[in-house]
């Protein structure tokens, strides 16, 4: 007989509690907040496999996900027989899984496989190229289904969305139907010829058809592509100002073909008649803020909608909306405003072509271009922005992109900026812009908003130029002295000589800010490295031959071409000098009385004295203007424009501008 000794009992009980927690089912320990957040909110679109959402509608029917990913047409048509399945459930997990399959062959060989396209394809081409269409067809399939289901569960189930509002699912399905939307919409651009991206197409037996009745711009336009924004990542921005809402973020690129006299260098740019009546350096925007919502025709039903009822690609402009219609309910629209003004800088390469252009090697830069940043709007008022030396519209990406995110301001502006080769004589550079900023008011309806009360601001050398193009003067006779001087006769007589010496206001324009301009010159121009630098930098040759081609029988060209480097005209750096005769004749001049003008300088040093401060480049004296409506110094070096203060000085500026418009109420504090 088994004698129980209490080492035996011990043993039996040890053995007995493994036995009974064999059994135990469930345990509960803690885990990590984050885990706890990852599995709620986590979908095939953050990791690679589908919702914990998802998967508990598998485990309640028995459906493993492996096999659903793999087919989910098949699985989900066995799903949709269990009544106990609440449609929002079904039409959620559907959702994701068509999407989870077409991310799948967006990463297959067959989909991925890359042929050049020869003149004549081997048969074994022939058909890898077949099987990739294929397999494009199929993922293009899979997206449209993901469509169709994310928008049932949207707006045709029993809830409402803004009955779903703290829903984790709900904000998933919308990722589900903008990332759908995103990737079927681009990858039907691959399957049509070029600048056609603008015309529908179909998905199988389901039609896709374009409406442009919310971006009317683009209805006649040759569209290059849709870009989704959702996969760009700009360096060089330090925001990414978006609107939530509704719709799929994309940027717009219209085909811009080469215009025959664009960057030709024209003396005479007032006068002169362009082939196609507008001067081709004037850019409207070939990268569009867009947004597209996919949606069906109104009263659709549920199963029309779930098999191949036509689909309407919507295509809105975010500038002009700020809300969609769906199923009869405006929602807030989505929007992406930086995307495009970052494709637009990544894709021109501004500031290497600034950097060229100084040493006369950039013939992409020879004459100014005007950019307008959205399309143009009667509506809104206009900033126009100039760059300094050595510099580009780069240069306004941190200002550029507040006004962008900043609700007040991009509702009441629009943006449009300068681009100028900095090597030019200021003098010339004053005109040619003058030129072109008038000629673009001019294409404007004079009593629309757009064409009223713009405000000018210019950094550094721009600054100075700005200053010139809100001030009327005279400075012929001055000048005609210095001709004497020199030797050259009959300067009277030059048109394209006297025109840039009698300034007249641009009158569209009604606020100037000047930040860190050299308004008297510059030391810094002097100092031994700038002036070797300035022996480097020559006027452009472009603008040398026009010169000389006008200057026959009236001057010897190259008596002409002999005195520019004795100080009459020189290239901008040099124009920049305190002791240039281009400060000489300038810096008296005022800009128009009762516009009212701002200044803001920076300063490097932690002295207080006027005559001390500088931002290191343009002493505090030559910044200054008498009669400024205001005037701020901030921390900082020349390149004050960049800094958050700075910013935020031209906000308020700008805020103020539209308060004493009429067109904005400031919040009471």
């Amino acid at each position: 007989m088994l004698k129980f000794t209490p080492k035996i009992i011990l043993l039996l009980l040890t053995a007995l509690s493994a036995i009974l927690s064999g059994c135990q089912v469930v345990s509960v320990k803690q885990q990590a907040f984050n885990v706890t957040i990852s599995n709620e909110r986590d979908s095939i679109l953050t990791r690679d496999k589908i919702s914990e959402a998802s998967l508990n509608v598998l485990s309640m029917t028995g459906r493993e996900a492996k096999i659903c990913n793999i087919d989910p047409t098949s699985c989900l048509s066995d799903i949709e027989k269990i009544p106990q399945i609440p449609n929002e459930q079904f039409f959620s997990t559907a959702s994701e899984l068509y999407l989870a399959k077409a991310m799948s062959l967006e990463k297959s060989s067959e989909c991925k496989v890359k042929i050049n396209q020869d003149t004549v394809l081997s048969s074994k081409k022939q058909e890898k190229l077949k099987g990739q269409n294929r397999c494009i067809q199929q993922e293009m399939y899979m997206l449209d289904r993901s469509i169709r289901y994310s928008y049932a569960y949207l707006f045709k189930t029993e809830r409402h969305p803004d009955q779903r509002i703290f829903d984790n699912r709900q904000v998933q399905v919308r990722d589900f139907y903008n990332q759908a939307t995103a990737k079927l919409i681009m990858l039907s651009t691959t399957q049509k010829p070029s600048n056609t991206a603008n015309s529908g197409f179909s998905v199988e037996n389901s039609p896709y058809f374009i409406d442009f009745s919310r971006f009317p711009q683009l209805k006649d336009q040759k569209i290059e592509d849709f870009i989704s924004s959702y996969n760009l990542n700009f360096s060089g921005l330090r925001s990414i100002n978006r609107r939530d809402g509704f719709g799929s973020e994309f940027v717009t690129v219209l085909s811009k073909p080469p215009r025959s006299e664009e960057n030709k260098y024209i003396l005479d740019p007032l006068r002169y008649k362009f082939k196609d009546a507008v001067n081709p350096n004037i850019h409207s925007p070939a990268y569009l803020a867009t947004t597209i919502a996919i949606e069906p025709a109104a009263n659709t039903s549920m199963k029309a909608l779930l098999t191949n009822a036509p689909l309407y690609i919507k295509v809105t402009d975010p500038y002009q909306f700020d809300q969609i219609q769906v199923e009869g309910k405006a929602y807030p629209l989505a929007a992406n405003f930086s995307a495009p003004y970052g494709l637009w800088l990544a894709s021109t390469n501004l500031g290497k072509a600034a950097y060229l252009s100084l040493i006369d090697r950039d013939q992409q830069l020879t004459m100014p271009h005007l950019y307008m940043l959205e399309p143009y709007n009667p509506n809104k008022k206009v900033i126009v922005l100039v760059h300094g030396l050595a510099s580009s519209p780069e240069a306004w990406i941190r200002l550029t992109n507040d006004i962008m995110g900043d609700a007040v301001l991009r509702e009441h502006y629009q943006v449009w900026q300068i681009f100028y080769s900095t090597n030019m004589s200021m003098l010339e550079s004053r005109y040619q812009i003058y030129a072109i900023t008038q000629q673009t008011f001019a294409q404007l309806d004079p009593k629309a908003p757009a064409a009223q009360n713009a405000v000018l601001i210019g950094h550094s050398m721009g600054g100075v130029i700005s200053r010139l193009l809100v001030s009327n003067a005279d400075i012929s006779q001055k000048a005609f002295k210095i001709f004497k001087q020199r030797q050259l006769a009959q300067p009277k007589n030059l048109p394209f000589i006297v025109d840039r010496l009698k300034m007249q206001s641009i009158n569209n324009f009604d606020r100037a800010i000047f930040l860190a301009s050299p308004h008297r010159g510059t030391a810094y121009a002097d100092l031994w490295f700038t002036r070797a630098a300035r022996k480097v930098i020559r006027l452009p040759g472009a603008f040398l031959g026009a010169a000389a081609d006008s200057l026959q029988g009236n001057i010897d060209p190259k008596d002409f071409v002999k005195q520019i480097d004795n100080g009459l005209i020189q290239n901008g750096p040099s124009d920049l000098s305190y002791k240039s005769k281009f400060m000489e004749l300038t810096q008296g001049i005022m800009p128009k009385a009762k516009l009212p003008y701002h200044s803001v300088m920076g300063n490097i040093t932690n002295n207080t004295n006027s005559d001390q401060i500088t931002d290191g480049i343009v002493p505090y004296k030559s910044a200054h203007l008498n009669g400024a409506v205001s005037e701020k110094v901030i921390e900082g070096g020349h390149s004050i424009q960049e800094t958050p203060d700075a910013v935020l000085e031209l906000r308020r500026i700008l805020r103020q501008h539209l308060i004493e418009h009429g067109l904005y109420q400031a919040k009471k504090p």
